[in-house]
């Protein structure tokens, strides 16, 4: 399909760009036959790069960190999804009007009932950043009282654990749970500590599901560790392209088959 002078464009705004996005929704816009064009950018003027969505009528904006909390002041609507969480990781342009939603929130939230965790079971959030709110924000709404944040930034993980009515803990000593949860760069591909298991192998051991929001790799040493040990495992591959098609129907109004889906999220892993 040719860039014409109707193509819509969606884009992304990161401090470290990368490249499953924009592979991602590139994908299915060309398979679907849709007249939309994708880029990955970065700034280091917020306030002004929104006003260029807005005056250039680009279509649609997914933001990442560290842009998700200091993109709102320049919107016009928060959506339930990121009011929940006071988090942005999506503008939505319609007409010259923004509307902000967080699709990790609803990704999170679809994912915790797609699994079917039990809201009785206790819970460990590892991490105290934007990420780390959406996914204590889902369990909370989705019914879930036993759950403590783990952080080593004392200030932003209190405030964490206090905004949602749960404990602290600056350590994981001597600290149990049946879902862990990982929300830190532990293991992420390209970080300094990426070839470690994001929890104690002792705390893996007694817990019953690990659940890791690093996207890449897919299998990080923590899902691979509880993998080994035949616990319930959920991926951050699968919050990234959860999230990712939340964000796509929300700029093109479609929502691809689990076919596609799937064909469209592998292509993007081969080269992001």
């Amino acid at each position: 399909m040719f860039i014409t002078k109707d193509t819509q464009l969606c884009m992304s705004l990161s401090g470290r760009p990368g490249n499953f996005g924009t592979r991602f929704h590139n994908y299915l816009y060309q398979k679907l036959g849709l007249n939309f064009i994708y880029k990955a950018f970065t700034t280091e003027d917020i306030e002004h790069a929104v006003k260029g969505i807005r005056a250039l009528g680009i279509r649609g904006c997914a933001v990442s960190m560290p842009f998700k909390e200091s993109c709102m002041p320049f919107l016009d609507e928060i959506s339930p999804s990121a009011q929940a969480i006071q988090s942005v990781n999506t503008i939505v342009n319609s007409n010259g009007y923004l509307k902000a939603y967080n699709t990790d929130y609803i990704a999170i939230a679809k994912l915790i009932a797609k699994n079917q965790l039990d809201p009785t079971a206790s819970v460990i959030v590892q991490g105290s950043g934007g990420m780390a709110k959406a996914v204590v924000a889902a369990f909370r709404d989705a019914g879930f009282d036993n759950v403590k944040v783990v952080a080593r930034n004392a200030q932003t993980g209190k405030y964490l654990a206090d905004l949602y009515g749960f404990d602290y803990f600056p350590t994981l000593e001597n600290l149990m749970a049946d879902i862990l949860v990982n929300v830190t760069p532990i293991g992420m591909a390209g970080a300094k500590e990426a070839n470690d298991v994001a929890f104690p192998t002792s705390l893996i051991d007694q817990a019953k599901v690990a659940f890791d929001v690093v996207a890449q790799p897919a299998n990080t040493p923590f899902i691979a560790y509880a993998t080994k040990q035949g616990k319930q495992v959920i991926s951050g591959a699968e919050v990234i392209v959860l999230q990712a098609v939340e964000q796509f129907e929300l700029y093109t109004g479609q929502r691809p088959d689990d076919i596609l889906i799937s064909e469209a999220a592998e292509y993007a892993r081969a080269s992001s």
